[in-house]
């Protein structure tokens, strides 16, 4: 098994992975080392990207690539980089090998194998923290969904009927599953939110995408009415108030908003 990492100036983070995601929808695993972030994939040879497309994603901002050898114990010691988190005492996302939380707590299994990790990503836990805040009822839609952590805490939460879209086949398929093994639904499609027009639109909506995917949601539009809240995340702090702003021509302002290491989530209203 190898191990391959790509670092980057932390500025530049946002696109790099952007990048990243296109060759690896799988997902990839996050460490923050102060003034980079290291970006790693694990496959076997001929299972991961070669050196030449991870240059070509990162671009003028690379750093340095690293390819190493994964001992044998490589499946135990990546279930210990995956840990639960519970979000206001309210809702608990593990990975299936974790046990369950206590009683009166919601309990969201997602397996990371599938994509994009478990949720316990600052941007997740922070959108999860401000979902926590609205009173859930009526239609809910995610944007970008990955594994399907958002959209399933919000069907468990009280949003009927959740839908969730995604570009990626792979998470499509993940958010099915996720939704299926934790008991709820999820009408969950593939939509290209850079090539298929207007966002498809609900009046409560989350996106934990990147920044130039949320400043190309806001410059195409929704599909239908406005939402009523929308929760955006993926974002860097300094990258927040930019792109809350480029919402505000579909009248949507800035009412809450929760940070965590270098992340951001903000909550926006009509």
């Amino acid at each position: 098994m190898l191990r391959l990492a790509l670092r980057v100036p932390r500025e530049h983070a946002d696109i790099a992975l952007a990048e990243l995601l296109s060759l690896v929808p799988a997902g990839v695993e996050e460490r923050d080392l102060g003034d980079r972030i290291e970006y790693a994939v694990y496959g076997a040879p001929g299972e991961i990207p070669s050196l030449p497309d991870l240059q070509a994603a990162a671009g003028g901002v690379l750093v340095e690539v690293i390819t190493e050898e994964v001992a044998d114990d490589w499946g135990e010691r990546w279930k210990a980089f995956h840990q639960p988190i519970t979000i206001g005492d309210r809702l608990h996302v593990r990975p299936p090998w974790a046990d369950a939380p206590p009683a009166g707590t919601q309990d969201i299994v997602i397996d990371p194998g599938q994509a994009f990790g478990t949720g316990a990503h600052d941007t997740t836990r922070l959108c999860l923290e401000l979902l926590l805040e609205l009173e859930p009822g009526g239609e809910l839609m995610d944007l970008g969904c990955g594994s399907g952590v958002l959209a399933i805490a919000a069907a468990k939460l009280g949003w009927d009927p959740v839908r969730g879209v995604d570009h990626e086949l792979e998470s499509v398929d993940a958010t099915r599953e996720n939704a299926a093994v934790n008991g709820v639904e999820v009408d969950v499609s593939r939509f290209d939110l850079l090539r298929d027009g207007p966002a498809p639109t609900a009046p409560t909506m989350v996106a934990n995408l990147l920044r130039p995917l949320l400043l190309a949601v806001a410059r195409a539009g929704f599909r239908g009415s406005v939402p009523e809240r929308l929760i955006i995340s993926g974002l860097l702090r300094e990258q927040a108030d930019e792109v809350a702003a480029a919402f505000g021509v579909h009248g949507l302002q800035e009412t809450a908003r929760r940070e965590g290491g270098d992340w951001a989530a903000v909550l926006l209203c009509r």
